[in-house]
């Protein structure tokens, strides 16, 4: 019995009652797994790191008398968190096509104290050739210089550089999943990268049951 936990309306997780879900509820079909996820924060460094993440969360509201109202941005929320850390040294990692975002942040980054270090994807200039591109698969078309973006360049530079908490700015699909695999430091998301929608990719989400229900069209998998 799979988890699903994206379709259920029930949502016991968040009540007293977390024993009334449905059948397939992890709080209680996966009740051995999450004995063991929660040991996890029995270790110093990660429970500070969630309570700071928690702190974080609840003090991004204000209750009004009209009522709760979010306060900060999430690039706000990224700066405070940092401090709440203690960190002094923050990573970026971004694609080049936001560069000017990247550069804005680091500017903010910096006014907050922060020593700011940054990678971009195409650090390196390796040819896309590399990974076994083909002239006809590269952007620029046959017989155009092209370099490939290496995340895994930008998280060893980061590395480097002693980052204690890197942020990542428009890094494109799959590029952004080798970034967090081979960063040594905690990676936050400030931005994802979404080339139709200006980098708001829960827009295609919105739209998916009016101008964009292709998205929701049916269609196997490839065998």
């Amino acid at each position: 019995m799979k988890t699903e936990c994206a379709k259920c309306r029930k949502l016991v997780c968040t009540t007293k009652e977390f024993d009334k879900g449905p059948s397939n509820c992890p709080t209680v079909a996966k009740s051995d797994v999450i004995k063991q996820a929660v040991t996890e924060y029995d270790k110093p460094e990660v429970k500070e790191f969630a309570r700071q993440a928690s702190i974080q969360e609840f003090e991004c509201y204000m209750n009004l008398p009209a009522g709760r109202t979010p306060i900060n941005p999430r690039v706000e929320e990224v700066a405070q968190f940092a401090k709440k850390m203690a960190y002094k040294k923050l990573g970026i990692a971004f694609c080049v096509g936001l560069r000017e975002e990247a550069r804005t942040l680091t500017k903010i980054l910096e006014n907050r104290g922060f020593d700011v270090v940054s990678a971009c994807c195409k650090a390196g200039a390796i040819p896309k050739e590399r990974i076994g591109i083909t002239e006809e698969q590269e952007i620029a078309g046959p017989g155009a210089w092209e370099s490939m973006c290496s995340p895994i360049t930008q998280a060893e530079i980061l590395n480097s550089e002693g980052a204690e908490l890197n942020i990542a700015v428009g890094l494109c699909v799959g590029h952004d999943s080798l970034f967090f695999k081979y960063a040594h430091a905690p990676t936050t998301v400030l931005i994802a990268k979404d080339r139709v929608f200006g980098h708001n990719p829960a827009a295609g989400l919105y739209l998916s049951g009016s101008y964009y229900q292709k998205l929701l069209r049916k269609e196997p998998l490839q065998s």
